[in-house]
């Protein structure tokens, strides 16, 4: 299993109605899991001691990187006073985009070619 575990997404995605019963239980979830109450975005969650995610976290923008850090920062602030940030300052359901994840798949499959090329025996004639 990789880093990004099981997903049965591309299926819902592809049925009209799975995507039609299921999107608003997603939403809803996603909301009382209250990581955008804390200024995070879903890829700020990811477990970062896996090696996958280092590289991919290595891989970002310097702009990505430092926003990253920055919600991190407020995040932490928040912990620390025991409060959500103001309503108008939470992280909105349409920013909430997967900025980490394409790393994490090029750097999986990555692996995946270097694994196929490590295995690969050389026949003399």
């Amino acid at each position: 299993m990789n880093v990004l575990g099981p997903s049965l997404a591309p299926y819902i995605r592809s049925s009209r109605m799975l995507k039609k019963y299921v999107t608003p239980i997603a939403h809803w979830y996603a909301d009382l899991m209250g990581y955008r109450k804390m200024g995070l975005k879903y890829d700020d969650l990811q477990v970062e001691e896996s090696s996958q995610v280092q590289r991919a976290l290595g891989r970002l923008t310097p702009r990505e990187s430092y926003d990253r850090s920055y919600r991190f920062k407020v995040a932490s602030d928040c912990d620390l006073h025991h409060k959500p940030l103001p309503k108008e300052q939470w992280s909105k359901p349409e920013d909430d985009k997967r900025y980490l994840q394409p790393h994490i798949l090029n750097v999986l499959k990555e692996e995946e070619e270097r694994l196929t090329w490590d295995t690969m025996t050389v026949q003399r004639k």
